[in-house]
């Protein structure tokens, strides 16, 4: 047997008119109180979309289903009586006071934010946590995000200047100390550079070995593929693990306290590497793959001169649509879409770009997108995230002057 879900009642006003009616005869009387308005009866009203959401318990790499609400993982919203889940506007925070264990989430925070990655290696503790009881402990470089909406239960603070510089010997030495202090039944990082790095030189700080790479994980098994893709690694999950990127949907349904914790005490000692920095280089030499800001143009830019300029003053890695690269504007390695390059950048710039499946297609996976185009009905309009209706030749130059304004170019 299923486990029955609260619903609401559907209304039926032929009952409440007729539990209103007074007399009917010479003329019919209504008494307009609600108190007489029957509180029961009626069909009960479903919310499929609702329920479909209750039952979600993995959606990555396959969406799976329970249907009585009792697997770990799935979403238990919390429910009004006769009124089924409680609305969105009405924040849930779930607060764990003694938990059976905790699991450490290190953070990356590139260039001082939380990327994707970081969102989905704090999913995956969280996996981890509600199978067994514990709480999910975020150890990032100190920051403003709102960690309790991405399920981190306490937050562990690291100093903000070392997510700017490359310090991994005192970041190592620091996850290390607060490993040995909180003893963490898990302990995951971001198969990132940065991230893969500070995990092998954690783990062997630590002695014990790393799971690196985890492409598919589950509460039971942690698995990766090997070979070439031929076969496929999997045991259940180790103390030490580092999550693949995609390999785990970020989530967000229910706030969590996100309780600040004591910051470890900065190592001792001179590290062995010293004045390391990281060295600017060309954005047009980066490989549209690998790019992280994206200023692409499409066929609604004519200024050639203002586009190239402003892809200097922001430091962004210059693209455009199959149309702009046709006729010679751009290198055809600079063509972002399904017969081009397919890009994953935290950001994507487009100007004058109308918006083709094939070039939707390309930019699938980008975090943010940001459009300038002067047909408000147009794709990439729908797609961005935000979008500016003018043209493209306004634009450009006032960014360049803005980036210029506050030291960038």
């Amino acid at each position: 047997m299923s486990e029955q879900h609260p619903t609401a009642r559907r209304r039926d006003p032929r009952a409440e008119r007729a539990a209103r009616t007074v007399r009917v005869e010479p003329r019919r009387r209504l008494v307009l109180s609600v108190d007489v308005v029957p509180q029961t009866g009626g069909r009960p009203r479903r919310d499929p979309r609702a329920r479909r959401a209750e039952a979600i318990v993995q959606s990555v790499p396959r969406l799976r289903l329970d249907w009585t609400g009792k697997a770990v993982g799935a979403s238990a919203l919390p429910t009004v009586e006769g009124r089924g889940p409680r609305a969105a506007s009405e924040p849930v925070l779930r607060v764990i006071d003694d938990p059976a264990c905790l699991l450490f989430a290190v953070l990356d925070r590139p260039d001082g934010a939380l990327s994707g990655h970081d969102r989905q290696v704090l999913a995956a503790a969280r996996l981890l946590a509600d199978a067994a009881g514990g709480a999910v402990v975020a150890v990032v470089p100190d920051g403003g995000e709102d960690l309790g909406a991405l399920g981190a239960d306490r937050v562990l603070p690291l100093p903000a200047a070392w997510a700017d510089e490359y310090a991994p010997e005192r970041r190592a030495a620091a996850v290390a100390a607060a490993i040995a202090r909180w003893s963490p039944r898990h302990i995951l990082f971001a198969e990132s550079q940065d991230g893969g790095d500070l995990a092998r030189r954690v783990a062997v700080a630590c002695g014990e070995r790393l799971f690196a790479g985890v492409e598919s994980l589950s509460s039971a098994r942690a698995a990766r593929r090997a070979g070439g893709g031929a076969t496929e690694l999997g045991c259940a999950p180790p103390r030490l693990l580092s999550i693949a990127a995609d390999a785990v949907a970020p989530l967000g349904a229910v706030r969590h306290e996100a309780r600040r914790l004591d910051p470890p005490p900065e190592p001792d000692g001179v590290p062995a590497l010293q004045g390391a920095r990281r060295l600017p280089v060309d954005p047009d030499g980066v490989g549209l793959g690998e790019a992280d800001f994206i200023v692409s143009a499409g066929n609604g830019v004519t200024d050639w001169d203002a586009f190239a300029a402003l892809g200097r003053a922001l430091g962004a890695t210059r693209a455009g649509s199959r149309v702009v690269c046709d006729a010679g504007h751009l290198p055809r390695d600079r063509q972002v879409g399904a017969s081009g390059t397919v890009v994953s950048a935290r950001c994507y710039l487009a100007f004058g770009i109308a918006g083709a499946p094939q070039h939707l297609q390309g930019i699938g996976g980008v975090e943010r997108v940001i459009a300038v185009n002067t047909d408000l009905h147009a794709a990439m309009i729908k797609r961005a995230d935000l979008a500016i209706i003018a043209d493209a030749q306004a634009v450009m130059p006032a960014l360049v002057r803005l980036a210029r304004e506050r030291g960038h170019g």
